[in-house]
């Protein structure tokens, strides 16, 4: 940079320069931070780490009876299984020999052999510890079933349960601690978001202040109370009604009050709302007047009447006379 300026300043001026201008100046204090914090992560120490050589450390012994460890082919000695996680995996190294007259593609052939032996132990440890952490020995004699209850701080519904198993997959990229707070925070995401639906609903209905929401939910639960004993009260008062009670779907329908007995009958039987079956009788009726008028007239039907609907509408009326029985 010196050189890029010219004869006239030295390079310890230009850095003098550029510290003063450019680290401790205004532009270095908005954008530096104080404390720079060290963003790589040592995973070659012993702190459980992927690459970590605690990976092969043997844990403490596990703390069950002798007969549960015949069981599970269990030696707690060496806390090893009579099965390991790929068994015949020293087969790898099992046949090698180290020789005087080995050229170079043979002795790197050997350590690679070495090094997917060491590789297999990694991976046969790291799953020992995931079943340790997880407590899966005792899930598997099913000893943790009385623990887990007195722990339970709160009881697990079916949908957490759901989540938790399609969860499963986390289990070997967190411990168990992690997983649990993690879960925890799924349930809590989930009850601040029910809470800020509930807020929203409360700021729509003109409520602005916590002491007003309990006086408007008093207020919402006498009203739904008193709207479902109203319609209790008119199931019943129709069912004791008899007759009447046939028409308790229809009777608070617009034109109910125009039908007679029997066309209430015939609307509740067919389904039929008061309005539609009027506009029907209409249509048929003047399409009889002017047939006997010898007026030509088009169907105009409306298109909900099927050939069902139309026959019994047609015959009942016929029945009480308004139409003769030839236009049927």
């Amino acid at each position: 940079m010196a050189a890029h300026v010219g004869a006239s300043r030295t390079p310890q001026e230009v850095m003098e320069h550029y510290v003063s201008m450019y680290i401790h100046g205004n532009l270095g204090k908005a954008c530096i931070p104080d404390t720079i914090p060290n963003r790589v992560t040592d995973h070659t120490c012993p702190s459980g780490g992927p690459l970590s050589p605690s990976l092969t450390t043997p844990l403490p012994p596990l703390d069950i009876t002798v007969a549960e460890q015949q069981q599970l082919g269990y030696m707690p000695l060496r806390d090893d299984y009579e099965i390991e996680y790929d068994q015949d995996a020293e087969t790898l190294i099992s046949g090698l020999s180290v020789n005087y007259d080995d050229d170079d593609v043979e002795i790197e052939l050997k350590r690679a052999h070495v090094d997917m032996y060491v590789r297999k132990l990694k991976e046969r440890q790291r799953r020992k510890n995931i079943a340790r952490d997880y407590n899966l020995v005792p899930a598997f004699l099913g000893k943790d079933k009385k623990d887990k209850e007195k722990s339970m701080k709160r009881k697990i519904t079916k949908d957490e349960k759901e989540i938790r198993v399609k969860l499963r997959p986390l289990y070997q990229f967190m411990s168990c601690k992690e997983f649990d707070d993690f879960f925890e925070n799924i349930h809590k995401e989930k009850m601040l978001r029910t809470k800020i639906r509930e807020l929203q609903r409360y700021r729509r209905n003109g409520i602005t202040k916590m002491e007003e929401s309990a006086e408007y939910e008093a207020a919402r639960h006498k009203r739904e109370k008193r709207k479902e004993n109203k319609n209790i009260a008119n199931s019943k008062r129709g069912k004791e009604d008899g007759k009447d009670g046939e028409f308790a779907a229809i009777e608070n329908l617009p034109g109910f009050e125009l039908l007679s007995d029997r066309e209430k009958v015939l609307c509740s039987s067919l389904n039929l709302s008061p309005a539609r079956y009027l506009t029907v009788k209409t249509i048929i009726i003047k399409d009889h007047l002017q047939k006997r008028q010898g007026i030509p007239s088009k169907s105009r039907l409306p298109s909900y009447l099927d050939k069902v609907l139309k026959k019994r509408i047609l015959n009942f009326l016929t029945e009480s006379g308004w139409i003769s029985r030839d236009a049927s």
